[in-house]
């Protein structure tokens, strides 16, 4: 029988969840918008229409880049292979990555101009042809996910600026799970915005610890509008930042190994099980 739990969340306001295995998908009719990117995963390939299966391959190349992935059961599910390799072991170390984004940018070869450059070194090693495949302007975006991850791995759902020029460069972090974090019965989820070389926004990111387990389906959600953006866990706020990204962005699906000597990842096999992917726009 489901179990009520309260929640005094990061603002102080109280939260009422029904403590239940795997929270159940929304209803795809929001009231107030419209549903213009609709990903269940349905097919048994990933929709290369929709989704770049590279993550920033400018800084690296598209054959280390590439995912480890497969589309099983009207589900996405991201993982990690022991055996496999850094994906730009010349800026990013040892950190292995099964990633997929909706966008694509880059400038010429040697240049340090493209999508979220992440270490002040990053030069272009490859160039990429430009892709709008999904570059909303404002709206509210969800996944329903669950993660089987060790200490060593984290797990996200992000949008970032399309980047097109430098400063269009801010990050929406809607769900940022890592495993050193999860315990029995809880998890903590990191969220919020980071402007790397927007001068517009300033730095706010925030991590909250919610009472059932990573492993069971959850919602993660923003509506990110003008002046604002709103966080959600499975249908509750959370939070409300009074800042947001005024320029298109794009959604990143992405799984991480990053090595620690102070970290057994624990986990030999971690999966990203992605349900689906929602975008929404205003009426």
């Amino acid at each position: 029988m489901p179990v009520m739990c309260i929640l005094i969340c990061c603002q102080g306001h109280r939260i009422e969840y029904i403590m239940q295995k795997d929270f159940p998908p929304n209803d795809k009719n929001k009231p107030g918008y419209v549903l213009e990117f609709d990903e269940d995963f349905s097919s048994d390939t990933l929709d290369t229409s929709r989704w770049v299966p590279y993550y920033l391959p400018q800084w690296s190349s598209r054959e280390r880049s590439q995912p480890k992935y497969v589309v099983r059961k009207g589900q996405l599910v991201l993982f990690i292979e022991e055996a496999q390799q850094p994906w730009c072991p010349e800026f990013n170390g040892d950190v292995k990555c099964s990633s997929i984004q909706t966008g694509l940018f880059s400038g010429p070869e040697g240049s340090a101009f493209g999508q979220h450059r992440f270490h002040p070194a990053c030069r272009v090693r490859e160039v990429q042809d430009t892709r709008r495949l999904y570059t909303p302007l404002y709206g509210y975006m969800e996944v329903r996910a669950r993660v089987n991850i060790g200490a060593g791995h984290v797990a996200a759902f992000w949008l970032i600026g399309f980047e097109d020029t430098p400063e269009k460069s801010g990050e929406i972090c809607i769900m940022e799970v890592k495993g050193k974090d999860i315990k029995t019965g809880s998890f903590a989820n990191g969220y919020g915005i980071h402007p790397f070389g927007d001068p517009v926004l300033q730095d706010a990111f925030y991590v909250d610890r919610f009472p059932w387990s990573a492993g069971d389906f959850t919602i993660y959600a923003a509506s990110w509008e003008p002046g604002q953006t709103k966080f959600y866990i499975n249908n509750k706020l959370i939070r409300t930042i009074p800042q947001s990204p005024a320029y298109e962005m794009q959604f990143m699906l992405s799984l991480y190994e990053v090595p620690d000597s102070n970290v057994v990842s624990g986990n030999l096999n971690p999966t990203f099980t992605v349900d689906y992917v929602r975008g929404y726009r205003k009426k």
